[in-house]
């Protein structure tokens, strides 16, 4: 039987499939997450150093996402094969590097395990397809995001942008949206908080919102069409107003203290592009007009 007959008329398969395929992304996206930013950091040193007419630093060793090979932070122990097997290993280290006994963080095998389990679900809730796969895609992307957005306070451009354009480019065959509402979903979501931004900014002085999270709503946008940006905005700012007050509450920060928003547009997205039209149903019939 051929493997696409397998992946359709057994399902678990697929699931299984998806939730391995799901563990090994994670662990790439843990590499991702940690050295992305320094990578862009270090590109932006030099293009200031040339426009500066700065002399450019002697060249350090090479970095990027293969190089060097992963290693202790603590030790500079280097992470053999069956040390990053995405969650086993953390297992059967007990959390701990096997040089020097230091502490792994859990965001690792967290990362691994969301993951996993978001591929997993959307095999099952979707079964095997052109949606399942690219969905997929698109949710690592986000969890990349979110992951960097909330430690760097930066959406970058070169994980953005490329999912902006796959999401035109899947709707252009009418996958998920017509082309026609994929494309005046990414400029209804870049113009809308670039909207609010000049307004917040004209009227405080201030920046209210990062110009990444206009590109990130833009994306989502042309994933899933104007019609979902509504409810990806409602979303994304209840949940975000109630979390930054309990981080606000937990850190005894200062209301004036930034927090991403990128996290929560792009939670808000996951679940509308997935349940949006039945979570609007659902709300006309609440009120009365359906």
């Amino acid at each position: 039987m051929p493997l696409n007959d397998i992946l359709t008329f057994y399902p678990l398969v697929f699931v299984v499939i998806a939730l391995t395929v799901g563990l090994l992304v994670g662990s790439f996206l843990n590499v991702l997450v940690w050295r992305l930013p320094k990578m862009l950091d270090h590109e932006w040193r030099l293009q200031a150093r040339d426009v500066l007419g700065v002399p450019q630093e002697a060249p350090g060793p090479t970095y990027n996402l293969m190089l060097p090979h992963s290693q202790c932070p603590h030790c500079n122990h280097r992470i053999r094969a069956w040390e990053n097997i995405p969650l086993l290993s953390y297992v059967f280290l007990r959390g701990r590097c096997s040089s020097c006994a230091a502490p792994i963080s859990k965001r690792y095998p967290l990362t691994e395990l969301a993951c996993g389990l978001l591929s997993a679900f959307i095999a099952w809730y979707f079964g095997f397809g052109w949606q399942a796969c690219l969905l997929m895609v698109l949710t690592w992307g986000l969890l990349a995001m979110s992951l960097i957005d909330a430690e760097h306070q930066l959406l970058p451009d070169v994980l953005v942008l490329p999912l902006l354009w796959l999401g035109l480019i899947v709707n252009s065959f009418g996958l998920f949206v017509s082309l026609h509402e994929a494309l005046w979903g990414a400029v209804a979501g870049y113009l809308t908080l670039w909207s609010v931004f000049w307004l917040f900014k004209l009227l405080t002085g201030k920046d209210g919102i990062g110009q990444g999270d206009f590109k990130l709503l833009a994306m989502l946008g042309a994933w899933g069409g104007w019609q979902m940006l509504p409810l990806t905005l409602l979303l994304s700012s209840l949940v975000g107003a109630v979390i930054g007050v309990i981080l606000l509450r937990l850190r005894q920060a200062k209301t004036s203290t930034p927090i991403p928003f990128g996290p929560f547009l792009a939670i808000a997205g996951w679940i509308a592009l997935l349940w949006g039209g039945q979570i609007t149903d659902f709300y006309w019939q609440f009120v009365g007009l359906k």
